[in-house]
């Protein structure tokens, strides 16, 4: 019987030491993972995507119709402006010109012929005039004579409108016989080409592009598209970085040059297009080419620096549970802040002090997006802030057939 009461009474200390310091390590099970605190240079920026393009190009076509004789310039070539970049054959325009100039040379015949017209009725009323003052004719032969006299002078201005009607269409067939010699209207480089010898281009309802040409692939831009949620932060002249998928390891910088105010709406996203001008003096860059730009809107240098994770992290210290809210982990959404005076915004964040969270309140700066700027507060390089909890809090009470029932 002893021997049944003594095994009982070290089951029952077994039992009350393993529920001691099961208790105690549920008490103590939170842990906290922590970030550093960092001192730095900070950026706000508003990214886009965008197409790198000439800032001028010029599309070089055809105003007359006809086949492709010849082809001076190929792609990248450089061209000078009115250099010779295709010959469309002359053939027909140089026919047409043959003929206008003979329709000219009759025009100007015809103005002979009625110029002697009009002489020989002039001749014919002085004479009928003279006759007709000593009643040698009728009065009806007088008024006669001189009506043939203004009819001839009717028919001498005819001839001479068609002489110069005919002028003007001998300057149309010369002009469009000029047209068939293609020049460049600028200086530049070729960078599409869209006809080959022998092939018929046709102006008839609309000007055939026969070449492209960006005037100075030294200086481009970049037409990007930026959310009208980001538009107000953009202004002209902000500083731009920029990467192509060509060179990955390279930054290429720009400079905002133009804010166009009409909207481009796709998929109910409003967007608005900015344009930012670059140097090119080595080529690099190309038209078309996809540009993944940084519109730098903001920047501080050497600021206390905390992670976006930790404005996110809040405690609750009379229950003794973390509560992250909806934002949960790093990265998501934005942290709920008040306005200092200066306008500013006033958040806190939870430091590690020893085993124990204490709350410090800061007033923030701009936000790169991974990290905020600490105008002020009580936070220093180096401190440690929380921003998630690795275990859950639970209430220390004994469970149902524990060590309380030894009491």
């Amino acid at each position: 019987m002893k021997k049944k009461i003594l095994v009982a009474v070290v089951l029952a200390a077994v039992l009350a030491v393993g529920g001691f310091y099961l208790l105690k390590n549920r008490g103590n099970g939170v842990q906290f993972k922590t970030a550093k605190v960092s001192r730095g240079d900070l950026r706000a920026t508003v990214t886009a995507t965008g197409t790198v393009s000439a800032v001028t190009t010029v599309l070089v076509g055809t105003q007359v119709s006809g086949t492709v004789k010849q082809l001076f310039v190929d792609f990248n070539s450089p061209v000078k402006k009115g250099q010779l970049l295709a010959q469309i054959d002359p053939a027909l325009p140089e026919a047409r010109v043959a003929q206008t100039k003979a329709n000219l040379q009759a025009a100007v015949a015809n103005v002979e012929k009625a110029e002697a017209t009009l002489l020989d009725a002039e001749r014919t009323l002085e004479r009928n005039r003279a006759l007709f003052a000593k009643n040698f004719i009728a009065r009806s032969d007088l008024d006669t004579a001189d009506t043939n006299r203004l009819s001839a002078m009717a028919q001498l201005n005819v001839a001479k409108a068609q002489v110069e009607q005919q002028k003007a269409a001998l300057n149309q067939e010369e002009t469009n016989l000029n047209y068939t010699r293609i020049l460049s209207p600028v200086n530049g480089v070729v960078i599409s080409r869209s006809v080959d010898i022998g092939q018929t281009v046709a102006a008839s309802f609309q000007t055939p592009t026969l070449f492209s040409i960006a005037q100075d692939l030294t200086r481009m831009q970049i037409d990007t598209n930026v959310d009208e949620a980001d538009i107000g932060k953009v202004v002209v002249g902000q500083s731009v970085q920029f990467t192509v998928d060509a060179y990955p390891d390279n930054t290429f910088p720009g400079r905002v040059s133009e804010i166009r105010n009409a909207p481009t709406t796709i998929q109910n996203v409003v967007t608005y297009n900015v344009v930012v001008k670059v140097a090119n003096p080595e080529l690099k860059l190309k038209p078309g080419m996809t540009a993944n730009v940084s519109i730098i809107t903001s920047q501080e240098k050497d600021v206390i620096k905390v992670p976006n994770a930790a404005l996110r992290f809040k405690w609750q210290p009379a229950e003794g549970s973390p509560e992250r809210g909806s934002a949960g982990a790093a990265g998501a959404g934005r942290p709920q802040a008040g306005r200092a005076e200066s306008g500013a915004k006033t958040q806190g964040v939870w430091i590690l002090a020893g085993q124990k969270p204490r709350r410090a309140p800061l007033t923030l700066g701009i936000n790169d997006g991974n990290e905020t700027a600490v105008l002020s507060g009580e936070l220093k390089e180096g401190d440690a802030v929380i921003i998630e909890t690795t275990g859950q809090a639970k209430k220390s009470t004994a469970p149902a057939g524990g060590p309380g029932l030894f009491r």
